[in-house]
C-alpha cells in the first residue's frame, strides 16, 4: 500500500496530492482565535465533509464545484482506513483565487472597501481580468447565499454569514472550492426564538469562542462537557439541514 503524506496542513484540514486530483481530509481538530485547541472533537471532521457534500450537491445547478467523491472506495487504498472514512473528499485541482468571499446578505461600509481591494488583488495575479473575476465572485457569492439561506430558513436555521472560496479550472472557468457552509465557516442561528439586538444562540463554534472568552486561563484546553456540547451543536445543524443522521 502506497503511503500518502499531506502536502499542506491547515488548522483543521490536511490536503493530499493524488496526481490529477487532491484529497481533502477534515480532521477532528478544532481552532478558535487562530489557535488549534488541545482537544479533538470526535466526528467533527465527518460533519464538516458531509455538510459540504450536501451543499455542493444542492448548488450544482448554480455553479460547478471541485467535489469528485466522498467515497473512500474511489480513492487510493491508503484512504480506505477507518480514520479517513466519512471525512475525506476527493477534489478537482484548481488555481485558487486569493480572495475569501464573505457574505452577510449586503455590502456596505468597510465591506465595500474590501470589495474594491479584491479587484486590485485579482488584477495583480490575473492582469486584465481583475474586475471580471471580482464581479463573478460577487455575483456567485450572493446567488449561492440567497439559494442556501432560503432553504435553511425552511429548515429552521438562519445563515447569519458564511464565506466561499473559488478557483479556476484548466479552461479558466470559475469553480467553487474549499468547504461550503459548514459550522466552521458559517454562523448558523436557530430561527425559533430569534430576536434582533443581542447575540444569538448558534450551531457553530461560537459556543467554544464564548467559553474561551469566559475562561481566559484555560490554556485552550476544553472540558469534556464543552466538547460534547460542541459536537452536539454540529450534529444538530447537520440533521436539521439535511434531514439525515450521521
Amino acid at each position: 500500500m502506497t503511503e500518502f503524506k499531506p502536502i499542506k496542513e491547515g488548522k483543521v484540514r490536511e490536503i493530499y496530492d493524488n496526481g490529477d486530483s487532491l484529497i481533502m481530509v477534515a480532521t477532528d481538530r478544532i481552532s478558535a482565535f487562530d489557535v488549534i485547541l488541545k482537544n479533538k472533537v470526535t466526528k467533527k471532521g465527518t460533519v464538516l465533509t458531509q455538510m459540504s457534500k450536501f451543499w455542493f450537491d444542492y448548488t450544482r445547478d448554480l455553479l460547478p464545484n471541485h467535489m469528485l467523491s466522498v467515497d473512500v472506495q474511489d480513492m487510493p487504498e491508503f484512504f480506505r482506513q477507518p480514520q479517513f472514512t466519512g471525512n475525506s473528499m476527493m477534489c478537482r485541482k484548481l488555481t485558487m483565487l486569493p480572495i475569501e468571499c464573505i457574505v452577510r446578505g449586503y455590502i456596505t461600509g468597510s465591506g465595500w472597501a474590501s470589495y474594491q481591494k479584491s479587484i486590485d488583488v485579482l488584477e495583480k495575479q490575473f492582469p486584465g481580468h481583475g474586475l471580471e473575476y471580482a464581479t463573478k465572485l460577487r455575483d456567485y457569492t450572493i446567488a449561492l447565499y440567497k439559494k442556501c439561506a432560503e432553504y435553511a430558513l425552511s429548515r429552521g436555521i438562519i445563515i447569519a454569514d458564511t464565506k466561499f472560496e473559488f478557483g479556476l479550472d484548466e479552461d479558466g472557468n470559475v469553480v467553487l472550492g474549499d468547504e461550503m457552509l459548514t459550522s466552521d465557516s458559517s454562523r448558523f442561528w436557530p430561527l425559533e426564538g430569534y430576536e434582533p439586538g443581542h447575540s444569538q444562540p448558534s450551531f457553530d463554534k461560537q459556543f467554544v469562542r464564548d467559553w474561551l472568552k469566559a475562561n481566559p486561563d484555560s490554556n485552550y484546553d476544553l472540558p469534556q462537557d464543552v466538547i460534547d456540547k460542541t459536537i452536539a451543536k454540529y450534529l444538530e445543524a447537520y440533521e436539521l439541514l439535511t434531514g439525515k443522521k450521521l
